[in-house]
C-alpha cells in the first residue's frame, strides 16, 4: 500500500491530541512532520503537548516544530475553559525526551513540501497562522501542497466564538483569509460537520475502560469538555472536531461535501471572522477553492476511532 505523506499543524488541545493519536495508527498515513501553533493554549503548551502525544504514541521519530506564538493582527485568544490551562484538560502525561527542533515551523513545512514535490497533504487543526506564514515567506508553497485539510469555519450555522465565527478561524482571521486566497485547494471541516462527529459519554466510557495509556489519557482529558457541552445543553458529548480531516485522508468515504468558494470576513463588525461561502447563494464568487464537508457517517467514525484507541 502506498502511504499518504501528511504534515499536521496543531494547537494541541484535547481533540487535537485525539486526532494525532488516530493519525499515528492509520496505516494509510505517513506522518512526516508536526508543527505546533498557539490557539487552544499558548505555543509553549501546544508544542509540549504535541511532542508528548507523539511520544505516547511511540513516534518520537516524527519531528515537531514550534510555530507562531500569536496571530497576525488580533490578540491571542486561548481556550482554557475547554482544554484547561495546559491544553490537555489537566491529564497526566509523561514528557517527551526526544530532541527539540530549532527550525521554524514554516521553514520546515516548506522544505518538506518541496522535498515531496507536490505530494504532501497538510492537515491544519488550529488557527492558520503557520500555513499563512509559509505562504507569505515562500510564494511558491501552494504549488507543493496537494491538499490542505482544515478544521475550521462554519457555513450554515452559528459560530462558537461569536455569532458567526468558529474558534480556529477567529483565532487568526487575517491568516485564514490569506490561506483561502492562496490557490491551495482546501478541504474544509467546519462546525457543520464536526458537531455531527461526536462521541457520547457512553462511547467515551467504552474507550476509557480499556486498559492502556492512551485510553487512560482520553478518560482524564475529556472530562472537562464533556461537562462543558452538557452545560451548554448539547448533552454529554465529545466532538471529534480535529479527527475529521485526519480520518478523511484515510477514509474519504465517511464524509460528503460540495465544492464551493469560501472567503473570510476581516472587515465586518458583527461577522468578523466568518467563513463566507457561495454554497447556498445564487450569487457566486467565481473559482471554487474549497470542498466543504457537510455530513459524516457518525457511527462509522465512532467504530473506527474506538478500535484505534483500543489498539494502543
Amino acid at each position: 500500500m502506498e502511504r499518504i505523506p501528511v504534515w499536521i499543524d496543531t494547537d494541541c488541545g484535547v481533540d487535537d491530541a485525539m486526532a494525532l493519536l488516530c493519525a499515528f495508527k492509520l496505516p494509510e498515513l505517513d506522518i512526516v512532520g508536526l508543527s505546533a501553533t498557539a490557539g487552544n493554549a499558548t505555543v509553549e503548551n501546544t508544542y509540549r503537548n504535541t511532542r508528548d502525544i507523539a511520544a505516547l504514541a511511540g513516534r518520537k521519530d516524527v519531528p515537531v516544530y514550534k510555530g507562531a506564538e500569536k496571530p497576525w493582527i488580533v490578540n491571542l485568544r486561548t481556550a482554557e475553559y475547554v482544554h484547561g490551562e495546559d491544553g490537555l484538560g489537566g491529564a497526566a502525561i509523561a514528557h517527551s525526551d526526544a530532541p527539540e527542533t530549532s527550525e521554524h515551523a514554516w521553514d520546515a513545512l516548506y522544505r518538506k513540501a518541496k522535498e515531496l514535490n507536490g505530494e504532501l497533504r497538510v492537515v491544519a487543526v488550529g488557527p492558520l497562522t503557520d500555513i499563512a506564514n509559509t505562504i507569505i515567506k515562500y510564494p511558491d508553497f501552494p504549488e507543493y501542497v496537494k491538499e490542505l485539510c482544515i478544521m475550521g469555519g462554519v457555513l450554515a450555522g452559528p459560530g462558537n466564538t461569536n455569532m458567526t465565527a468558529e474558534f480556529n478561524i477567529m483565532g487568526d482571521p487575517h491568516a485564514a483569509a490569506c490561506v483561502f486566497k492562496s490557490g491551495i485547494h482546501v478541504v474544509m471541516f467546519g462546525l457543520d460537520v464536526t458537531l455531527q462527529a461526536h462521541l457520547t459519554k457512553e462511547e467515551v466510557d467504552v474507550i476509557s475502560n480499556t486498559d492502556n495509556d492512551v485510553c487512560r489519557l482520553i478518560n482524564e482529558a475529556t472530562k472537562k469538555t464533556l461537562a462543558l457541552y452538557k452545560s451548554l445543553g448539547l448533552g454529554e458529548i465529545m466532538c471529534m472536531h480535529d479527527s475529521c480531516p485526519v480520518l478523511y485522508l484515510a477514509h474519504p468515504e465517511l464524509f460528503h461535501g460540495r465544492e464551493c468558494c469560501v472567503h473570510v470576513e476581516t472587515g465586518g463588525e458583527h461577522a468578523f471572522g466568518k467563513t463566507v461561502s457561495d454554497l447556498y447563494s445564487d450569487a457566486k464568487f467565481g473559482d471554487k477553492n474549497t470542498l466543504a464537508m457537510l455530513t459524516v457517517d457518525r457511527e462509522a467514525v465512532v467504530k473506527l476511532v474506538t478500535s484505534i484507541y483500543q489498539s494502543y
